[in-house]
């Protein structure tokens, strides 16, 4: 697949070289920002949310694990060219049309930084479209971007409520367990949220047989994330007791709709890949008795202890390359039943077989044979 390398290495220097421009912007924000205390301490506080959002995101791609190295990306992508890109165009927005505070937080904050977020979802969908299976891959992309954006984000707010820059009062740590409770406790999930409708957008498109609909579905999700992002800053326009009703009324049931919509699609993975793997068994592409193994998450962490347990390292790496290839491959071949394979569907289709048939006779699942070797 000389054609997908390709894109790969393309995406690969692209986004590390914007990662790296965007790093040195935001650590030049952040050391104009305050002194080192305020900024270590700001940096502490931002990082507590991360552990458990990132780890929310990795429990619902657990059907169908996306690679570490590409959702480490989108988290540095939020952490920095995101956030940088948003700073500058804020700033240019400011300086050139005069836009006013309250313009700025309603208005161009929402357009700018969705644009800067949702960027790295277009950049995965032209060049790296093969990683994206449907919304719940792009629901969880755009978390990590989201989850990033917030943490350096929060780095900012906090050290500024703390040195009394950021226009509410006199700073110190009131000021500073103010601010984070409403942005780390009240609100961690605010940019994974907004972000999210791009997220189903890029989804939507990877699935959709209509090319109107490949074009659009990503266009409607930014314009919805957008719109959601401005009622938030809005709220926050009017003071405490609205931000808290706007809270209670719409942040918190639309966070909740869309985890169970996340939920829902992470259980209906489960079905589409017993049926898909039950026509690809059908074909002779892998072996029918290995489907249950393969689409509940429990027996594929049987079916990799008991590798562990009868072949050492080497056996579970046999059985983690099988598991990955022949879920792969059932993703794939929904999309082929679907109407909708992508244009590489043969060379990759091919290459998850070679790895099936590469792996299988070194494997056994519990109750079975124990090959040797």
């Amino acid at each position: 697949m000389p054609g997908a390398r390709r894109d790969s290495v393309a995406f690969t220097v692209v986004v590390t070289a914007m990662v790296c421009l965007g790093a040195l912007v935001i650590l030049l924000v952040i050391a104009l920002s305050g002194g080192p205390r305020s900024l270590l301490l700001a940096t502490a506080l931002a990082a507590l949310p991360v552990g458990p959002l990132v780890g929310c995101y990795l429990w619902l791609d657990r059907y169908d694990p996306e690679p570490k190295r590409l959702l480490a990306l989108g988290l540095l992508w939020g952490c920095f060219v995101a956030t940088a890109a948003a700073l500058l165009l804020q700033g240019i927005g400011g300086f050139v049309v005069g836009f006013s505070d309250h313009q700025s937080l309603e208005i161009v904050a929402p357009v700018t930084e969705e644009a800067s977020k949702g960027l790295f979802l277009l950049l995965l969908l032209w060049w790296r479209r093969a990683e994206l299976d449907g919304i719940l891959d792009g629901i969880v992309y755009a978390g990590m971007v989201g989850v990033g954006f917030a943490f350096t984000e929060n780095i900012l707010y906090l050290a500024a409520a703390y040195n009394g820059t950021d226009g509410t009062g006199p700073g110190g740590t009131e000021a500073l367990t103010d601010t984070f409770i409403v942005r780390c406790l009240f609100s961690p999930f605010a940019h994974p949220v907004f972000t999210a409708f791009t997220g189903i957008g890029v989804g939507v498109a990877v699935v959709a047989r209509s090319r109107g609909v490949r074009v659009l579905a990503p266009l409607v999700g930014y314009a919805l994330a957008v719109t959601a992002h401005a009622i938030w800053n809005t709220s926050t326009v009017f003071g405490f007791d609205s931000f808290i009703g706007l809270y209670l009324v719409l942040m918190a049931p639309a966070f909740v709709a869309i985890a169970c919509f996340a939920v829902w699609a992470r259980r209906s993975e489960r079905r589409m890949l017993t049926a898909a793997l039950t026509d690809a068994a059908g074909r002779g592409l892998i072996p029918a008795t290995d489907i249950g193994w393969l689409v509940d998450l429990g027996a594929r962490r049987r079916g990799r202890a008991h590798a562990r347990e009868h072949g050492g390292k080497a056996g579970e790496r046999a059985m983690r390359d099988y598991q990955q290839a022949a879920v792969e491959l059932g993703f794939l071949h929904h999309r082929f039943l679907r109407g909708t394979p992508p244009p590489d569907f043969a060379a990759r289709g091919q290459e998850y077989v070679a790895r099936i048939g590469a792996a299988r006779p070194y494997i056994a699942f519990p109750g079975q044979v124990v090959p040797t070797r």
